[in-house]
């Protein structure tokens, strides 16, 4: 019979993987709750039109990569693609717009993407998110993304770089999409034909190919920067003067777009020269004001953000944290087996860490488990009672059972 094995694009956290992760969450959480943002956690499917209304009907994340079924009630449901709109949508049902604003919230969650499966990149994934929602301050903007620089910089995440862009709003930028939908339909027979079949639908989208003839296509397209309104620039210039009051560096990119349709004004992303250029992208966002309005909320502007960790822990130069040394190794002779256990469980009441034979090893096989562990102490229970060993150079002694607790609690 074949052995069944996890599905492509998927991957077990191994203990060892869970500790650099563990310390990623709580690097993440000191770093958002400082500046005042709580935990979030969304259900893992919402319903489709969530997605399909904001999202977006012409990207690949709607029209290739989303997990949708049908529910024993026939309701269409999606697993979660993104973080964003299920966020939206929390803070729209649960009145959250009744607190004081913005609305700061963070989330570390798993998502699912049909996508090809490759380094940084699998089908069910982990992401770190932060939300701030119901300000248009360009301050919301600048704080966001100074945040997620900190986090990149806590992790050692090495060869960083920031790079900015704006979209404006869609009202404004409604001119030049069709003033870059001509030019498409100018080079049409140069283009890929991925990039060709979304012209209409979504032409910004053609920045961001691969695909070596559309590039020399849009090295010479029109920007949208230039077409853009005073109070549009006046807003990305706000956001560059406070980064750089904070001395984090970037690079604008008139060329930067996401795969996302709800995005407005403020764009970024931080990228990593240490991973492959096609998945160098360690987390980015930006600003999203209509994003509650098609979800059928109110005007209510929005800034966030979402950062992979798997690509970050890809990034990180930081050693994986190392398993703390174990307080106490109970070993035991077979006829004393329920007395150790309740000398370990008696330690983990208490706080420490125990660990007991549990494999049926020989004694002498369980002493090297004891030294593997690490263990500052080794109970050894046996006819005479417990032998006690002290193995940071204290004194070696045999000890009453009952009495192993009143030798060591002081040192644990």
């Amino acid at each position: 019979m074949k052995r069944i094995q996890a599905p492509r694009g998927t991957y077990d956290v191994l203990p060892h993987l869970a500790d650099e992760r563990a310390a990623l969450e709580r690097t993440a959480a000191q770093i958002l709750g400082r500046a005042g943002y709580g935990r979030i956690e969304t259900p893992v499917f919402e319903a489709t039109h969530l997605f399909a209304r904001t999202v977006g009907e012409a990207t690949d994340v709607v029209q290739k990569e989303m997990y949708t079924f049908a529910d024993g009630s026939g309701d269409s449901l999606t697993l979660r693609p993104e973080g964003t709109a299920p966020v939206v949508r929390a803070y729209l049902e649960h009145g959250m717009h009744k607190e004081p604003q913005p609305v700061k919230l963070w989330y570390l969650s798993s998502f699912f993407r049909y996508e090809r499966p490759q380094a940084g990149r699998f089908r069910q994934f982990w992401q770190i998110g932060a939300e701030a929602i119901g300000s248009a301050d360009p301050a919301v903007d600048a704080e966001l993304i100074l945040l997620l620089g900190e986090l990149l910089e806590a992790i050692g995440a090495s060869k960083v770089r920031l790079v900015l862009a704006t979209l404006g709003q869609p009202e404004s930028r409604a001119a030049y999409r069709e003033e870059l939908i001509a030019y498409l339909r100018k080079h049409e027979d140069q283009l890929a034909p991925e990039v060709v079949a979304r012209i209409d639908l979504n032409p910004l989208r053609a920045f961001d190919a691969k695909h070596e003839a559309t590039q020399r296509v849009m090295a010479d397209a029109p920007r949208l920067i230039d077409r853009l309104p005073q109070e549009d620039l006046d807003h990305f210039a706000e956001v560059q003067d406070l980064l750089r009051a904070a001395d984090l560096a970037y690079t604008v990119d008139t060329t930067l777009v996401r795969g996302l349709d709800y995005y407005t004004r403020t764009l970024f992303e931080f990228q990593s020269d240490a991973l492959e250029a096609a998945q160098n992208t360690l987390g980015g966002g930006g600003r999203y004001d209509g994003l509650a309005e098609a979800i059928g909320g109110p005007p209510t502007p929005g800034m966030g953000w979402a950062a992979g960790v798997e690509r970050m822990l890809m990034a990180s130069t930081q050693s994986p944290p190392t398993e703390p040394p174990v307080d106490i190794y109970v070993a035991y002779e077979p006829a004393h087996k329920a007395a150790a256990f309740r000398l370990a469980a008696d330690v983990r009441r208490t706080g420490g860490s125990a660990r007991l034979e549990l494999a049926g090893r020989s004694l002498k096989g369980q002493l090297k488990q004891a030294s593997r562990s690490r263990a500052r102490y080794v109970a050894i229970f046996g006819d005479e009672g417990v032998q006690l060993r002290d193995r940071e150079g204290g004194e070696d002694k045999l000890v009453a059972p009952e009495t192993v607790m009143h030798h060591i609690r002081g040192r644990l």
